[in-house]
């Protein structure tokens, strides 16, 4: 990701239409937040693809939950990369239930592994 994740604040937020990552720099981080927004456009894409493989090697288990079926139903999910003011965020949007239910797996982990706690 090209920055400390400790320095930064990582939201993982579950929505009615399915979510949304942010990552951003708590103090102001011109470097910091251009390797954020490079991140997220990469994340986006790589999940657009249907490709996981980022998440399962970050927490070292292969596949994340939620994950195989946001790649079987990845024609039906958009991954929106944007930049917020000291880094960047990916909305995930869908309007299929299955889907929306495997975007909220997939967060929960994210939010436990990271121990981020809700939001």
């Amino acid at each position: 990701m090209g920055v400390n994740q400790y320095t930064s604040q990582h939201v993982f937020e579950s929505l009615p239409t399915g979510g949304r990552i942010m990552l951003q720099r708590k103090e102001p981080d011109s470097v910091g937040e251009a390797a954020i927004r490079a991140h997220m456009r990469t994340i986006a894409n790589a999940f657009t693809r249907g490709d996981f493989a980022v998440p399962g090697f970050v927490h070292a288990t292969g596949e994340v939950p939620g994950t195989a079926l946001m790649k079987e139903l990845k024609a039906e999910i958009t991954y929106t990369p944007r930049d917020l003011p000291r880094g960047a965020e990916v909305v995930i949007l869908t309007k299929n239930p299955k889907a929306v239910a495997a975007i909220h797996d997939f967060l929960a982990f994210q939010r436990m592994d990271h121990r981020t706690g809700m939001h």
